[in-house]
């Protein structure tokens, strides 16, 4: 049996030098599955080794080392072609790595990899959680609901893209980071929004990936301390993840926003959130650029979250910023959410007229139909209401929401 503090040591090594180990065998030897096994290796050895040997004074040089030589004797199996030259040289070889973008880590330029816009958002949601988180196949199959043999070659057929494209290790130019970092910011987003509600099977929530999105978010926010968008991404997701243990009840069933219980909420997350929230304020009055769609986002819910009780909601500043949202991303669902506070400061006579004109482009969405249910049962319009109830349990995927979909659609009146 492995003694606990060495279990402690192989957990806190692998959530904190995997992905520098893979970037960094990644960015020596330009193989992506060379890097991957070599890192994998290294731990097993760890596994093995540290129980009897010890915890070595510095657990990531050792498992860099360790990975390095496996990823040389895998080279030497498989190619005899100048290996003691190669072997010589990467032992021996410990300058900085050449520069090849404008900040200098190796995980930066794996993450602009695996989220490389060549690929489908499926493979690279699999390469991030992959290389970057170091989830196994199966967890992450697990996650979303695919059979491992198919995450699998999701994975392999993503590496040979990349090789076959010959997609460049590198963090993308000073004039492109911004356009390819929202593609970046939308997988990590996407990651833990199917963690905090997931789109299917029988878990409400799952917590690993919404711990891996938020991890990733922190990783971002160290290299890109200064960028408005990876900051608000991050502040959103702790603001977020801050009500995870109040959402579901121990029925199983979504507990909303109005009803939750505030005291249970992760006060220590929505401090965080709040700085995060203020500090990019600052920026922008200090003549920094205006405001992004994650930090708009973020400070909605620095709104909500400020609030005592669900009364206390300052709805005409969550208004205002969902207007100013409307004005860069003028999608159906921001427009929804708009309606949504309207509602609240208007009436629910002026929300339903907001919310009925996005039923073309939201019909098959199961939160329009919720949203409408509840605004037709303030109206006392039962029958429309239960209509709208049934459409939207019949559309959503968690079950928690198809739970309390179905209790608030009973409690209409006959």
């Amino acid at each position: 049996m492995t003694p606990p503090d060495v279990d402690a040591a192989l957990v806190r090594a692998h959530h904190d030098e995997w992905a520098r180990i893979v970037a960094g065998l990644a960015r020596r030897y330009g193989d992506l599955d060379l890097a991957e096994d070599a890192t994998a290796e290294a731990f097993a050895v760890a596994v093995q080794r540290w129980p009897d040997d010890g915890i070595p004074p510095n657990p990531g040089g050792w498992l860099m080392t360790t990975a390095n030589r496996k990823a040389l004797d895998r080279l030497r199996r498989e190619s005899q072609r100048d290996v003691k030259h190669l072997a010589a040289q990467h032992l021996v070889d410990d300058a900085p790595p050449e520069p090849v973008g404008p900040v200098e880590d190796d995980r930066l330029r794996l993450i602009f990899v695996c989220c490389h816009p060549a690929l489908s958002m499926q493979a690279r949601v699999a390469l991030t959680l992959r290389l970057l988180g170091g989830l196994t196949v199966a967890e992450i199959a697990h996650a979303f609901l695919v059979p491992e043999t198919t995450l699998a070659q999701r994975i392999t057929r993503a590496k040979g893209k990349i090789k076959a494209a010959s997609i460049p290790y590198a963090v993308p130019a000073a004039t492109d980071v911004a356009e390819r970092l929202t593609g970046v910011l939308a997988v990590v987003y996407l990651v833990f929004n199917e963690g905090y509600l997931a789109s299917g099977g029988d878990e409400a929530v799952r917590t690993p990936l919404c711990d891996e999105a938020i991890r990733l978010g922190r990783l971002l926010h160290e290299l890109l301390p200064d960028d408005g968008e990876v900051t608000g991404l991050l502040a959103l997701m702790l603001l977020t993840d801050a009500r995870r243990n109040a959402r579901v009840s121990r029925t199983g069933e979504l507990i909303t926003l109005d009803e939750q219980d505030r005291g249970g909420w992760d006060r220590g997350l929505i401090a965080e959130g709040h700085a995060l929230v203020r500090e990019r304020l600052a920026a922008v009055a200090a003549g920094g650029p205006a405001p992004g769609r994650y930090q708009l986002l973020a400070a909605i819910n620095a709104v909500h979250t400020d609030a005592p009780t669900a009364r206390d909601t300052d709805w005409s500043q969550i208004l205002a910023l969902y207007d100013r949202m409307a004005l860069i991303d003028p999608s159906p669902i921001v427009r929804l959410n708009r309606a949504v506070a309207v509602t609240e400061l208007d009436g629910p006579l002026v929300g339903l007229a907001e919310i009925d004109r996005l039923t073309d482009a939201l019909d098959g969405y199961h939160a329009f139909h919720a949203a409408r249910a509840d605004v037709l049962r303030r109206l006392g319009r039962s029958g429309d209401a239960r209509a709208a109830y049934d459409r939207a349990i019949a559309l959503a995927g968690n079950p928690a929401e198809r739970a309390y979909l179905t209790r608030r659609r009973d409690q209409l009146a006959l």
